[in-house]
């Protein structure tokens, strides 16, 4: 299992999996608003590890954790960077030599000052910058894994039932859902397919001597191209296959249409909405300062991005 394909369908019998997909996709929509809600480092990780367990649940893979962990990891090392020079530290040098590992609890902590610009203005390696790269970190890690769990655990029909079902109010503004949830869906189970297809447009370049790892910058552009041009080529020719499997079994997407399945909520559904609940409730109510609830080793974790 550890071979499976992150954004396709996982066909397991887990309890994930027995989720109703109106929930999954609730529940994805809630986690995405409140990663950019919070501004605790605790609060990510009580996010995070239900979402890595669901995960670890869903496919019995702990390398798929480790694989989707590339992207938010290469962010966090361009952003640090990025904040270490745009991040200034107003002190003056006596004020960095005394507090330069000696006090944890100012915010402007500093770790190590490597650079003077004026005699006020230093750059360094600061509590701040690594709060708050670590903390888009993750955020966009916990973003990822949670679509992933959504799309691994959900049949694109299941999917498109359960955005049209959610989008049912626009119904009144005369807005056709179906059409906007197929196309979703559709855009969805497109990715995995695209992402397979340009690992195989790579392997067969590769086998005509093109090396995209080596080179000098101009020379990658250039690899680039014949990765490029081929996988736009493949994605519009699958697009216009699957337009004709549709028109030729009858797909009208104007039809007025009668429902097969009907989702019904059991208590696994009741049970899995009442904990992220509870999750939220408790989110919101940290954000509140006036309350005063917290403790100091929670407040030490501040990190608004």
């Amino acid at each position: 299992m550890n071979n499976f394909t992150i954004g396709r369908y996982l066909a397991v019998n887990s309890f994930i999996h027995k989720l109703d997909p109106r929930l999954k996709l609730i529940i994805n929509l809630i986690i995405i608003v409140t990663v950019f809600f919070t501004n605790y480092f605790i609060s990510l990780l009580i996010i995070l590890v239900p979402i890595v367990i669901a995960y670890l649940v869903a496919t019995k893979s702990f390398y798929g954790l480790i694989k989707l962990m590339k992207m938010p990891l290469l962010v966090a090392f361009i952003l640090y960077f990025v904040n270490i020079y745009t991040m200034k530290i107003n002190l003056t040098a006596a004020d960095a030599q005394s507090d330069a590992v000696s006090n944890p609890n100012r915010m402007d902590y500093i770790w190590l000052v490597f650079y003077k610009k004026s005699n006020e203005e230093w750059f360094g390696f600061t509590y701040p910058q690594i709060a708050r790269t670590l903390a888009l970190m993750l955020r966009i890690y916990i973003m990822i894994l949670t679509t992933t769990i959504l799309v691994i655990t959900t049949k694109p029909i299941m999917l498109t039932k359960a955005i049209e079902d959610l989008l049912w109010p626009l119904k009144f503004l005369f807005i056709p859902t179906h059409i906007i949830a197929t196309i979703i869906s559709i855009a969805l189970r497109f990715i995995p397919t695209l992402l397979e297809e340009a690992q195989r447009i790579v392997k067969a370049q590769a086998s005509r001597g093109i090396d995209f790892k080596n080179g000098k910058l101009k020379e990658k552009a250039k690899s680039l191209t014949t990765l490029i041009i081929p996988l736009f080529v493949t994605s519009f020719a699958k697009a216009e296959d699957l337009a004709n499997a549709m028109e030729t079994r009858g797909y009208d997407p104007y039809a007025k249409r009668t429902k097969y399945r009907h989702l019904v909520w059991n208590w696994r559904d009741y049970l899995i909405f009442l904990f992220v609940i509870l999750i939220v409730i408790f989110i919101i109510i940290s954000q509140i300062d006036s309350l005063n609830i917290l403790p100091k080793w929670y407040i030490a974790t501040f990190s608004n991005f």
